[in-house]
C-alpha cells in the first residue's frame, strides 16, 4: 500500500511549521538567557518569536524530510 506517497516533503513541512517555529522560538529565548552569562542582553519573548518566524521555515523543512524518511523506512519493512 503506497498511500503515504500523498505526503510529499513540502506538505509535511507545511503541517509541521507551527511546531518547528515554536521549538525555534523556545531555543532562541533560552540562548538569549544563556547569553547573559557573557554580558549580552537577553532576547525578549517577542523578539524570539519574531526571529523564529523566518527561521522556522528551514526547521520545518528539515522536520518534513525526517518524517518523510521515517514513512519511507516504515513502508520498506
Amino acid at each position: 500500500m503506497t498511500t503515504d506517497r500523498n505526503w510529499p516533503v513540502w506538505k509535511l513541512a507545511l503541517l509541521l511549521y507551527l511546531f518547528a517555529t515554536g521549538a525555534v522560538a523556545i531555543n532562541l529565548f533560552m540562548l538569549g538567557l544563556l547569553s547573559q552569562s557573557i554580558g549580552l542582553t537577553a532576547l525578549s519573548p517577542r523578539a524570539s518569536i519574531a526571529l523564529a518566524l523566518p527561521l522556522g521555515v528551514p526547521a520545518a523543512w528539515a522536520a518534513g524530510r525526517w518524517v518523510r524518511h521515517l514513512l519511507d523506512e516504515a513502508a520498506a519493512d
